[in-house]
C-alpha cells in the first residue's frame, strides 16, 4: 500500500511544489504580510502541500491577532507548514534548513529567520530581527526546544528567545502541535533517531492519512518575579498537558 500511495502522492507533490515556487517568485517576493492576500495564499498552499502527505489540519482554540509570538513544540519538519496552514507567521528555524534543496529557498520566501545554533552572535541578530518584526506588526513563531524532540517527549524550553516579545511588548501564545491517526498519536510521522530529512519525507509519503491538530492555548502572562524563565516553563507545561506528557 505504501508504494501505491507514493505513486499518486509524488506527482501531486511535484505539482504543488512547482506552484509554490511560482507563488514565491511572483506573489511573495518579500514574504507574506499579515492580513494580506499573500498570507491567505500561503495558508491555502500549506494546506494543499500537507494533503500531498495525507495530512489534514484542524484548529483548536483561537490564535491572537498580530503581532504575537507563538511558541510551539517541535517534532517534525512538517510543523512549520502545519502552523502556516492555520496562521501564517515568520518562523525562526535552524540555519541548516536554509541549505536544504528547494525547501530552504521556499522558507526564505515565507519570511523565515535563520539561526546558527550554538552561535551567540547569530542569536543576538535573530533576536533583533524578531523584535523589529513584532514592532512592525508581524507575528513570529519559534520552537523554544531548539530542535526536534523524540516522540512522547518535550525538551526544556529555552527562555532567552522570549526576550524578543518582551522587548516589543508583544504577547506570547503557546501552541501545541500533535499528529493523530484514528484519534491516537502517530509517532511514525516524527523523526526517528539518526534519520535524515529526505528519508523521513519518503517514509511519510508512504504512510496512511492522519490529522494534525493545532492547539492555540491561553497567552502566557508576564511574571515580574520569575521573568522569561517562568514564562517559558509555563508555556512548556501548558503544551505538555495537551500532549499528555508528564512535566
Amino acid at each position: 500500500m505504501g508504494s501505491l500511495r507514493c505513486a499518486w502522492r509524488v506527482p501531486l507533490l511535484l505539482l504543488v511544489v512547482l506552484g509554490g515556487c511560482l507563488l514565491g517568485i511572483f506573489l511573495l517576493p518579500h514574504g507574506p504580510k499579515p492580513g494580506t492576500a499573500g498570507a491567505g495564499l500561503l495558508r491555502n498552499w500549506s494546506r494543499l502541500f500537507l494533503r500531498c502527505f495525507g495530512v489534514r489540519v484542524e484548529r483548536r482554540g483561537e490564535p491572537l491577532h498580530d503581532p504575537v509570538m507563538f511558541v510551539a513544540n517541535h517534532g517534525s519538519w512538517m510543523d512549520i507548514s502545519v502552523l502556516h496552514a492555520i496562521r501564517p507567521a515568520d518562523f525562526v528555524a535552524k540555519a541548516e534548513i536554509g541549505r536544504w534543496p528547494l525547501v530552504g529557498w521556499m522558507a526564505r520566501r515565507g519570511g523565515t529567520i535563520f539561526h546558527r545554533r550554538g552561535s551567540t552572535d547569530s542569536l543576538a541578530q535573530v533576536m533583533t530581527v524578531m523584535s523589529d518584526r513584532l514592532r512592525a506588526g508581524r507575528s513570529i513563531a519559534a520552537f523554544p526546544e531548539g530542535g526536534t524532540a523524540p516522540a512522547g517527549t518535550l525538551k526544556v524550553f529555552h527562555a532567552r528567545i522570549l526576550q524578543a516579545a518582551l522587548d516589543a511588548a508583544a504577547p506570547v501564545q503557546p501552541v501545541a502541535l500533535r499528529y493523530l491517526r484514528n484519534g491516537a498519536p502517530a509517532p511514525d510521522m516524527l523523526f526517528t533517531r539518526g534519520e535524515g530529512f529526505l528519508h523521513n519525507v519518503i517514509r511519510v509519503l508512504a504512510t496512511r492519512s492522519l490529522t494534525a491538530e493545532v492547539h492555540f492555548l491561553k497567552p502566557v502572562p508576564f511574571d515580574p518575579e520569575g521573568g522569561r524563565r517562568r514564562m517559558a516553563e509555563t508555556a512548556r507545561a501548558e503544551i505538555a498537558q495537551v500532549l499528555g506528557i508528564a512535566t
